[in-house]
């Protein structure tokens, strides 16, 4: 029997992925967060989501996908392979794992249809990223529609954050109540570090810059009421 009362979020412990299960759990009776343990860098990154979907009420199942660290070298997985600080002009960044988004979206469909559930989750978006081609809407449509077509099943994928930028993601934390778990408590460093991270990869200064101008925003907001 399908539920449109509860929904699978696809749950990395970051930045975008937090938002999207404060922003699931605002519209579901039961949400359940599915992280991938695919042989990445920094296991913190599976700590960070049992401890936030715990502290939000979500019930948390990890898979096991570590054959793709293997299939499919990278900065993520690889500690000999320094994370490029710019998108290259040809190409997509080394910090880009192949499949890997196709993966986790197929993984987290069998959850739901074995769950009866329809709605999955994901905090994919093509309008502030690093050139990834899996976080695209073309991609997205696709795959929902193969999918469904796959285990005769109406998925519905759905992507809260597919067309705003770090600067709106941040402002939707705030409206959600879990600006300081975001800031504090993700891990969206490529190099590994909680909260405010490195600063120096491609995704730690994506997230600073749309904080900056979420916050001057903000300040302005409050100083002039």
């Amino acid at each position: 029997m399908k539920n449109k009362k509860e929904a699978v979020v696809a749950f990395s412990g970051g930045q975008d992925s937090t938002t999207c299960l404060a922003w699931a759990l605002k519209r579901y009776e039961k949400v359940y967060t599915v992280s991938f343990d695919y042989g990445q860098r920094h296991k913190k990154e599976l700590e960070c989501a049992e401890n936030i979907a715990k502290k939000l009420g979500a019930e948390h199942i990890v898979l096991d996908l570590k054959e793709l660290n293997r299939l499919a070298p990278n900065s993520l997985t690889r500690a000999d392979i320094e994370v490029d600080k710019e998108a290259p002009e040809e190409g997509t960044p080394n910090s880009f794992v192949e499949g890997r988004n196709l993966l986790f979206l197929t993984y987290a469909a069998i959850f739901a249809k074995t769950h009866g559930v329809t709605d999955i989750i994901t905090g994919v978006s093509q309008s502030d990223y690093s050139g990834y081609p899996d976080c695209r809407d073309i991609f997205i449509k696709s795959l929902t529609t193969t999918l469904s077509l796959a285990m005769d099943y109406e998925f519905d994928i759905i992507t809260p954050l597919m067309w705003i930028d770090k600067e709106s993601t941040w402002e939707l934390a705030d409206e959600l109540g879990v600006f300081d778990i975001v800031r504090n408590e993700t891990l969206t460093c490529y190099n590994g570090v909680m909260g405010d991270g490195c600063g120096d990869c491609p995704s730690c200064k994506l997230r600073k810059r749309g904080l900056e101008r979420y916050l001057a925003r903000r300040s302005v907001t409050v100083d002039g009421n």
